[in-house]
């Protein structure tokens, strides 16, 4: 069984940064994808930024420039640097991990949440 645990999330004053980590439990498995959702109350879940076992990185419009998402590939762990923060940044951090089977199939992972409040 494969567990994402996150750490990095609190309370930060607009303008400020915070650093997100992922890293797995349990069974060890190459990911093809990490990435970071989030979830503000009320909204629906979406995504972040996501990066991929190519090297590519996407980021949701809303964080380009803000956001860097790095992976560690030897620790199997996925960095969110977030920084410039804003009050909408506010929501539950949702780390998410996907590996592709031989026969197509994808076994998605999540993690617990943190939570992330940006005070004006």
């Amino acid at each position: 069984q494969v567990q994402l645990v996150e750490s990095g999330g609190g309370l930060v004053q607009a303008g400020g940064s915070l650093r997100l980590s992922c890293e797995p439990s349990g069974i060890i498995v190459s990911f093809n994808t990490m990435g970071w959702y989030r979830q503000a109350p009320g909204k629906q879940r979406e995504l972040v930024a996501r990066t991929t076992s190519d090297g590519s990185t996407y980021y949701a419009d809303s964080v380009k420039g803000r956001f860097t998402i790095s992976r560690d590939y030897a620790e199997n762990t996925v960095y969110l640097l977030m920084d410039s923060l804003k009050p909408e940044d506010t929501a539950v951090y949702y780390c998410h991990a996907a590996v592709r089977r031989v026969d197509a199939t994808v076994d998605n992972y999540w993690g617990q949440g943190t939570q992330v409040t940006v005070s004006s």
